[in-house]
């Protein structure tokens, strides 16, 4: 019989300590192209600029764009940033 102490995490309550959420920007009629981008680019990390104005552009076309995908900590920071700037943020979604 083995008796040594051993630590097994089960995947679904990790996940539900930690979950993954979502980031979406919504259009709105008053934030130009530009400040898009450029929110995208200075606020969530390692974004580059062809992919700030390809979102920027699907914000558009579509109406709304996941722009960010990752832990709820750094996610609501993130939301917070876009909309101290001025974006049209959808609700944080659960991923």
């Amino acid at each position: 019989m083995n008796n040594s102490p051993s630590t097994v995490l089960n995947p679904k309550k990790a996940k539900v300590k930690y979950p993954e959420v979502r980031l979406i920007v919504l259009d709105d009629s008053f934030n130009t192209f530009q400040h898009v981008a450029n929110c995208l680019l200075s606020i969530i990390p390692s974004m580059s600029e062809k992919r700030a104005w390809d979102l920027t552009i699907q914000v558009d076309k579509s109406g709304s764009a996941e722009v960010w995908r990752g832990n709820l900590e750094q996610g609501e920071l993130y939301h917070e940033q876009l909309v101290c700037k001025g974006l049209t943020m959808a609700p944080i979604e659960k991923a």
